[in-house]
């Protein structure tokens, strides 16, 4: 239902528009935000179906975590199900990871409290990821006798083997500046300016192109092209109209027409 001005509030998820900009909050503070049903199903919607004119999202969580996990409820219903009702379940798990990673958007998932679980693979599976001081994660999966396969190609993506062996097999939390060693996020700021460092990602972003940043993310996540392909990809972002317009733009000390003002 409506909520308000560009503000779309489910019973799980808050999903404001601002401009270019969505911002999705999951909202389920009394579990800590944690992946039931539903709100894998919200989010599923949500990431699929973007405006287009979305550049960026921010993902965050209301209440006193960012996403711990599995909810227990979940996990109860689960553990009665086949095999068969499992793997659906689950594969609707990684196609939610699949949406956020694929997306043209850029995301910014701005981090607090717990990342647990597919806490961790939200961040996994986010382009930008901004923590703040007393976040905690863990892939803890293995403590409850489960492992991190859904979630396994975003993490092992963005922090190589070494550090996913070490961190999935043991299940260990480890705080933010850890997270930022290995690749998990990208900066790490004290809990009060945690809203001013994802507004300095979204400048950044919404500065420049749009075709060109969701490319730009789409080359980041493949595997290295062939010279001939990547020349032609550069001569085509050279010839088409977004080029030509933040060339001349430098060329001519202005803004190009593509940049919004945050």
């Amino acid at each position: 239902m409506l909520a308000g001005p560009g503000r779309y509030n489910s019973l799980m998820l808050i999903v404001e528009a601002e401009g270019p900009v969505l911002r999705v909050t999951l909202d389920r503070p009394d579990v800590r935000n944690a992946f039931n049903d539903e709100l894998i199903a919200a989010l599923f919607d949500t990431f699929s179906s973007l405006p287009s004119d979305t550049r960026a999202v921010v993902l965050g969580g209301n209440g006193p975590a960012f996403c711990a996990g599995g909810d227990l409820q979940w996990m109860r219903k689960a553990a009665s199900y086949t095999e068969d009702q499992n793997y659906e379940d689950a594969l609707k798990l990684a196609r939610l990871f699949e949406a956020i990673a694929n997306c043209p958007a850029v995301i910014v998932a701005k981090i607090h409290g717990a990342a647990f679980g597919g806490g961790c693979g939200l961040v996994a599976a986010s382009d930008v990821a901004v923590a703040s001081e007393p976040a905690l994660f863990s892939f803890s999966e293995v403590r409850l006798g489960l492992i991190p396969a859904t979630i396994s190609p975003f993490v092992i993506a963005k922090i190589g083997h070494g550090h996913a062996r070490a961190l999935f097999t043991t299940g260990e939390a480890f705080g933010p500046e850890h997270a930022l060693r290995i690749g998990l996020v990208h900066e790490v700021t004290e809990s009060a300016l945690l809203e001013a460092a994802v507004e300095r990602k979204l400048k950044a972003i919404l500065a420049a192109g749009p075709q060109a940043v969701a490319t730009s993310k789409a080359l980041a996540q493949g595997a290295p092209l062939p010279l001939e392909r990547a020349a032609r990809l550069l001569a085509k972002a050279r010839a088409g109209g977004e080029g030509k317009e933040g060339v001349a733009a430098f060329l001519e000390k202005r803004s190009p027409s593509f940049k919004v003002e945050r």
